[in-house]
């Protein structure tokens, strides 16, 4: 009898309880930093390259090691590298809030920042191949609707978190994970999850060049809207961490125990769904920056305000990602992961058009219509990669398509904040052109106006004439994010098969009956 159908249905909402918990940090700190980036900087005394980097150390770290994550899981056990990863992940938060002033404070801040991202990069993948060992395949999609929506509205939650915390101390927005992780420890002790798992040797070689490519490329981009894709450093990054990632390809396929077996992508459905995660993923992460420097510029909002704004977003994502789940369980991934596309395309672009008469009120239905079609697709295509996979590889699968989902936010940031930045510098010229200044004083008021608004996360006081331009180029910036879900939408209706998944083999006879097992 395999593990999910033999357990009762308190434990395995308990476990995926204890999941949630273990992986709500994660998502929580995408977000949360840049509420409080120009209090930690002022108060630290960091350069702009230091802060830039303790919010871009943890993204790096994260989207560069899940895949050996994923691996590590597979090969060591679930349980124990779910653990391992709230240990550090925690640990490293406690010593961010700990930051010493003075000359070390850069150097202290970044290094666990970055220790952080290598947590829930081992931490992750583990958590999300429990909860599938745990549910039956046709239990799943409602399962895991309610893992991806929780824990992806957190990411929406983290300004409003943040906004709240900040004004007691910014230390206070690393120490929130502590009591998040004594709560999922307490949760994994009681829940007992129990997993199987398949030893084997570790990859090194596959490890640096899949860490190196992705990590170099991946920081090329994140600094794109800050150097200017103009400096050559850019290219440089990104076309040696895409060549290195090329030969990981090649390099796998030849390796006996790899650290990826890339003949899962020869998986239709694995390799669409991981193709609409990466398309989609242009939009979702980047969505929450953009938004909130909207309200607090544009609008004129509070910190907490414009995570209140966001959580219209979250509340469409949350509700219809428990329909979505629901609908994979019963027909298949391919309607809720289409409707999701064409309703956040839609909702997008609504929102768009509304966003230049700079009142909320106006723009709230299509805020939520945005998010709940991000909720429909998200974690059902999520859900549908991963059950692609056998159930003792369910850690590499959750591994790739979270490197995907990460790789595509970086690439969607860069993008994005550089068409902003152009819109926003030109706009803000010619304004500053018929307030009387001189043009080339007003290209370069312009130019440092947009460089402190480019979704690098600093939000600092702008000119009040300057928040129409403002809004203008957000609404560029939700116009592309618009026709991004289009794209993902015709790539779902072409290239995904109508119907439920079957299971494979039914779990490959449970599990090749004799393979080692993890337990609390």
């Amino acid at each position: 009898m395999s593990v999910a159908t033999g357990t009762d249905g308190r434990p395995k909402y308990l476990v995926l309880a204890a999941m949630i918990f273990a992986v709500a940090m994660t998502f929580i700190d995408q977000t949360i930093v840049s509420i409080a980036v120009p209090q930690i900087q002022s108060e630290l005394g960091l350069s702009n390259t230091g802060i830039q980097w303790a919010v871009n150390a943890y993204l790096i770290a994260l989207a560069a090691l899940f895949a050996f994550g994923g691996r590590l899981a597979d090969t060591v056990g679930h349980l124990k590298m779910v653990v391992l990863g709230v240990v550090i992940f925690a640990g490293a938060s406690a010593l961010c809030g700990l930051t010493p002033k003075g000359g070390l404070a850069e150097a202290w801040l970044v290094t666990f920042r970055a220790l952080q991202g290598a947590g829930g990069a081992i931490m992750f993948p583990a958590a999300l191949a429990i909860v599938v060992q745990t549910f039956a395949l046709r239990e799943r999609g409602k399962a895991l609707a309610m893992f991806f929506g929780i824990a992806g509205g957190l990411t929406a939650v983290g300004p409003v978190l943040g906004g709240y915390l900040t004004q007691w101390t910014w230390r206070a927005i690393f120490w929130v994970n502590i009591p998040v992780a004594l709560i999922a420890l307490v949760l994994i002790a009681l829940s007992r999850p129990r997993t199987e798992h398949r030893p084997a040797p570790m990859d090194y070689r596959g490890l640096v060049l899949i860490a190196s490519g992705v990590g170099l490329s991946v920081f090329g981009f994140q600094q794109a809207p800050i150097w200017g894709w103009s400096n050559p450093a850019i290219g440089l990054c990104i076309a040696a961490g895409v060549l290195i990632l090329v030969a990981f390809y090649f390099v796998e396929q030849r390796t006996a125990s790899p650290l990826i077996q890339v003949s899962i992508f020869r998986i239709r459905a694995f390799s669409v769904q991981n193709l609409v995660l990466g398309i989609s993923m242009l939009v979702f992460v980047p969505i929450f920056f953009f938004a909130s420097e909207y309200a607090q510029v544009a609008l004129g909002k509070s910190a907490s305000q414009a995570g209140l704004y966001l959580l219209y977003f979250f509340l469409g994502f949350v509700v219809a990602a428990q329909i979505g789940g629901r609908m994979l369980d019963r027909d298949g991934a391919k309607r809720p992961v289409v409707i999701g596309c064409v309703l956040s395309a839609v909702g997008f672009a609504l929102w768009a058009g509304q966003v230049t008469k700079l009142d909320f009120n106006s723009q709230q239905w299509y805020v939520v219509m945005a998010g709940a079609g991000m909720g429909f697709m998200l974690g059902t295509a999520s859900t549908d990669a991963v059950n692609r996979a056998s159930r003792l590889s369910y850690g590499e699968a959750t591994g790739i398509t979270q490197t995907v989902r990460n790789y595509a936010a970086s690439l969607g940031l860069a993008i994005l904040g550089t068409t902003f930045v152009a819109e926003l510098s030109r706009r803000a010229t010619d304004s500053l052109v018929a307030q009387g200044m001189p043009r080339p004083q007003a290209e370069a008021q312009a130019k440092a106006i947009s460089q402190a608004h480019g979704g690098s996360g600093g939000v600092s006081a702008i000119p009040q004439f300057i928040r129409l331009d403002f809004a203008y180029a957000t609404r560029t910036v939700l116009y592309a994010m618009a026709a991004v879900m289009a794209v993902a939408a015709v790539v779902a209706f072409v290239g995904l098969q109508a119907g439920r998944q079957e299971a494979p083999e039914e779990e490959t006879a449970d599990a090749e009956a004799g393979q080692p097992s993890d337990a609390a």
